[in-house]
């Protein structure tokens, strides 16, 4: 899966890589490269979107192992920063239902130690769409390194945000609260689970959580619920799309796909900015990707599916 390697990225992905450590209901834990936005990455390179991704990577064994999937799927790492910090771990345990409850292990590791460098100029010229969210807006210093690309995106390519929200380690969640309204203002098209709307707008209802967030800047709001229909809102009103039946496995990785999936069918099609004013855009974006998000949930871990598996893009 190395056909992407030595072309100019169209996607950028920041954020962070981790371990995740997968605890199962009867106690086995297996060791699996995980993140939201290295998921992401993988993602949109296994559909054939050349992407690069941004973050630090560790020299240790696990950090080799992380650059070893991005390096097995063409993910471009010339914007990866290195260091000699240990890798930064996760414990998902997952229930019998396959869903999955995360601690993590940040303090003094890899994943945080994302500082401006090779993007201190702002993407690579041929870039059409950022993509960034998760613990990438958490962690320090790589939090305010990714809000600073994020909001310096030219006005004429996709900036997408997926919040990701883990209150249990956001030290100020009033200041992450600020930080996504800030980034917000220049995203096009947020990607929120009902978790991450209620992190953001305590007390509201889902819908009236989705509809402040639309009215705050955004051409189009995704909200997943799990299994449930995915809600695409724009400004024209909303559409709900349900997933495909499958038996599912875990669902680690699912919503990581899912975002992944859904800018990389928008590149492919060489939508902008503009383009996401007419509702049956993202409508079709949002189709396509409910379909990779299920593919993940049918297979354990995050192993995102190729264009291949799905039968291609979507018929115009």
């Amino acid at each position: 899966m190395t056909a992407n390697v030595g072309h100019e990225p169209q996607v950028v992905v920041a954020g962070e890589a981790l371990i995740d450590l997968l605890v199962r209901p009867g106690g086995q834990i297996t060791p699996l490269a995980g993140g939201s936005p290295y998921n992401a990455a993988r993602a949109i390179a296994r559909l054939g979107i050349q992407a690069a991704w941004v973050g630090a990577l560790s020299a240790d064994w696990f950090g080799r192992q992380l650059e070893a999937g991005l390096v097995d799927d063409g993910v471009q790492l010339e914007l990866v920063q290195r260091t000699d910090l240990p890798t930064t771990l996760a414990l998902a345990e997952l229930a019998a239902d396959g869903s999955a409850s995360y601690r993590f292990y940040v303090d003094a590791t890899s994943a945080p130690a994302v500082r401006p460098g090779p993007l201190s100029g702002g993407l690579p010229p041929p870039a059409r769409a950022f993509l960034t969210g998760s613990l990438g807006l958490v962690l320090e210093p790589m939090a305010d390194t990714l809000e600073a690309v994020a909001v310096g995106v030219p006005p004429d390519r996709l900036v997408m945000i997926d919040p990701n929200a883990r209150p249990s380690i956001t030290r100020d969640l009033d200041g992450w609260r600020a930080r996504m309204n800030r980034i917000m203002e220049r995203a096009d098209i947020v990607k929120a689970s009902t978790d991450d709307l209620a992190c953001l707008r305590p007390g509201d209802e889902v819908d009236a959580a989705a509809r402040w967030v639309l009215a705050h800047g955004p051409a189009v709001v995704l909200v997943t619920d799990g299994s449930r229909p995915v809600r695409v809102m724009t400004a024209g009103g909303s559409e709900l799309v349900p997933a495909p039946p499958v038996e599912v496995i875990d669902t680690v990785g699912a919503g990581d796909t899912f975002g992944g999936a859904f800018l990389a069918c928008l590149v492919h099609d060489g939508v902008g900015p503009v383009e996401l004013a007419d509702p049956a855009v993202p409508l079709r974006a949002a189709r396509f990707a409910v379909r990779a998000s299920a593919a993940v949930c049918a297979r354990a871990g995050a192993n995102p599916p190729t264009l291949a598996e799905l039968g291609g893009w979507p018929a115009a």
